[in-house]
């Protein structure tokens, strides 16, 4: 078998919307991920969907919120990899929620947990899709200095992760 192609596809979203995207290897994926993520985050909102690998091959579906679970919905069909998952979360940050998801029995990878631009890289056989990779954000302009330094703390005390 040989690669056929190697496509791009950007995930879409609100500029400051969070989400994960991540591999597993069982249908049981969304209702596992559902009950890690309302368990790590009293009230939160986020849409999760799965691309099923066999049988139907249907994106499967949880959520919360419509609004993330409709980019979900959206995201996981324009990637279309087998075992592929994504989560956007309305409330959350990827921190808050990043250790539940890791241990979820069926998690194989997390390819990203961002807010950034992405864009997933997909090798395409005749078989199906599969996720080679992400781009996710931008590349560095160059080295911190003692100001921006500041700032960087100054950002992690306001969210409450640092004293």
């Amino acid at each position: 078998m040989s690669i056929q192609d190697i496509k791009i596809v950007r995930v879409e979203k609100p500029e400051t919307m969070n989400f994960i995207l991540g591999q597993s290897h069982f249908i049981k994926t969304v209702e596992d991920l559902h009950e890690a993520l309302v368990g790590a985050v009293p009230g939160i909102k986020f849409g999760v969907a799965f691309c099923e690998a066999s049988g139907p091959c249907l994106v499967r579906w949880s959520g919360t919120d419509e609004p993330c679970i409709a980019l979900a919905q959206k995201n996981a069909q324009a990637i279309g990899a087998g075992h592929s998952f994504i989560i956007f979360l309305g409330n959350a940050f990827p921190i808050n929620v990043l250790k539940a998801v890791q241990n979820v029995p069926e998690v194989c990878r997390i390819y990203c947990a961002t807010a950034n631009p992405v864009d997933v890289l997909l090798v395409e056989t005749a078989q199906g899709r599969g996720i080679i990779g992400v781009v996710d954000g931008s590349n560095p302009l160059g080295v911190e200095s003692a100001n921006d330094i500041a700032e960087r703390k100054g950002l992690l005390r306001k969210f409450g992760y640092k004293l």
